[in-house]
Order: structure tokens, then C-alpha cells, then sequence
């Protein structure tokens, strides 16, 4: 079944603020947007109303539609759930999982180190290796859960990938869980995924300061 116009519009717009095309601030005039995907304005303005209802778009007066911003505080909360889902997936995957899904993350761990020139790419792996983790937990809520918070992490803005030492602790960390789940330690992959996301966090709260 093809999409209607607005969903491609929806779509091409996540899309471009995943890749860092659109980042947390930026103005969104429908006529430029609209320019810049090709697109009608009509689609696009259903595509900023569908952000605006997931929190994505906030509409300012007198400016028009705006990419929300994350406070200091909401980042915290954010990065806290994470913690609470992905420990929680890590403990699962640990006990249902299969080689063939641990092989997989060891491939896109891999593939991050190898995109260490192209921070946008190796962010973009990195999404992916925690969503099939999150995969290997066998639990479709939480598979949900985690998904609904895909939104709030567009929000985070620019990469922190761009450091050499940020990519080695990224993938030094990726390793230990891995470890953990193919030795079937539950309580090792949630403490080593924990520790990961605490990390991340202590990165974001410094890009926010810079």
C-alpha cells in the first residue's frame, strides 16, 4: 500500500532530523521545507502538525513551527528511562537471545569502529545495535516502550560521536555487554548496559554545557 503524500512528508522529515539536516532550534517555514524535499506545502504542513502532536515540533508565536529543544532536566529523564529499559533488555537478551542475534551486534559494533571518520554514520549503527538488542529481549512491550521514546532521542541534537575516545569507550562498553550475553549473565549484561547508558548521559549533559 503507498503512502499518502503527508506520510511521505512525515517520514521525510524524521528522516532529515535523524540525519542532522534539521537540528533541536532550527526553523521549520513550511515554503523552505517544503523546497528542500521536493514537496507540496500542503503535505508538509500535515507533516508538522503529526510532529507537533509527538513532541517533536513546538509551534512559537510569531515564528511559526520550531524543533523543540531538550532541557537539562528532561535529558536526565530521558537518559533515566533508557536506563530502566534497556538494563531490562539486556537481562532478557541475556537469557533468550540467540548467537545469531549476538553475532549481529558484534557486526554492528564492529561497523561503528569503522565509521569513527563519519560520526553521523557510526551514530546512525549505534541506533541500530540498541534497537536489535532491544529486539533480543523477545518482549514485544518492551520492544514498544523503547520505541516510543525514539522521538525524544531526535531531540538530543547533534551527535556526541565526533570524538575518537567517545567512539573507543562506545564500542569497549558495546563489547562488555555482548560478553555478558553470550555467557547468558543477565545480571552482568544489565549492569554493563547501565553503566553504558550513565556514560552517554555524562556526555550529554556535557554537550549541553558547551
Amino acid at each position: 500500500m503507498s503512502k499518502s503524500s503527508g506520510e511521505a512528508a512525515y517520514d521525510a522529515l524524521l528522516t532529515s532530523i535523524r540525519e542532522g539536516r534539521y537540528q533541536p532550534g532550527d526553523r521549520l517555514r513550511e515554503e523552505d521545507v517544503a523546497d528542500q524535499l521536493s514537496l507540496s506545502r500542503t503535505p508538509i504542513r500535515e507533516a508538522l502538525r503529526r510532529l507537533e502532536a509527538d513532541g517533536i515540533v513546538e509551534h512559537r508565536p510569531r515564528i511559526g513551527a520550531v524543533i523543540r529543544r531538550l532541557t537539562h532536566t528532561e535529558v536526565v529523564e530521558l537518559y533515566q528511562m533508557r536506563v530502566v529499559l534497556e538494563r531490562t533488555a539486556a537481562e532478557m537478551a541475556a537469557k533468550h537471545g540467540t548467537d545469531a542475534e549476538f553475532d549481529t551486534l558484534e557486526e554492528l559494533n564492529n561497523e561503528i569502529a569503522e565509521e569513527r571518520d563519519n560520526p553521523a554514520r557510526a551514530a546512525a549503527i549505534n541506533q541500530t545495535f540498541h534497537r536489535c538488542l532491544g529486539l533480543a529481549a523477545r518482549n514485544r512491550f518492551l520492544v514498544e516502550a523503547s520505541r516510543a521514546l525514539t522521538n525524544s532521542l531526535l531531540l538530543l541534537g547533534p551527535t556526541t560521536f565526533t570524538d575518537d575516545m567517545r567512539i573507543d569507550t562506545v564500542v569497549s562498553q558495546h563489547r562488555g555487554i555482548i560478553d555478558a550475553l553470550r555467557n547468558g549473565d543477565a545480571e552482568a549484561a544489565g549492569a554493563a548496559a547501565e553503566a553504558h547508558l550513565q556514560t552517554s548521559l555524562r556526555h550529554r549533559l556535557r554537550a549541553l554545557e558547551e
